[in-house]
């Protein structure tokens, strides 16, 4: 997993239009991005290599899921990212791409 730097935090702020973090809101932030990676890995989908379209995609799957979290926190609401279709396919798409790993890299 990418580890968690300035230039992470401040791509997450930018996506979720977070101008300055509060008091114990970057360890949220941090957690929503740990917690978002984990989803992708756990549906199927490993962390991409640096600079390739793929990675694109992954990033901006992983910035809905941090905003999802971080819009919704505390609140019931209706809807949520697993009611947005295009977030949907591109996670399926990346499912479906996902380089298969030989018994060496096992």
């Amino acid at each position: 997993m990418t580890e968690w730097n300035d230039e992470l935090k401040a791509r997450l702020m930018a996506y979720c239009r977070i101008d300055a973090l509060e008091e114990g809101e970057e360890l949220l932030l941090q957690g929503l991005y740990n917690a978002a990676v984990g989803y992708m890995e756990q549906a199927g989908v490993s962390e991409p290599k640096e600079d390739t379209p793929r990675r694109a995609q992954y990033d901006l799957c992983v910035n809905a899921l941090v905003l999802d979290g971080y819009d919704r926190r505390g609140m019931q609401t209706e809807g949520s990212v697993s009611d947005n279709p295009q977030l949907r396919r591109m996670i399926v798409q990346l499912k479906l791409t996902e380089p298969a790993v030989s018994e060496s890299n096992t």
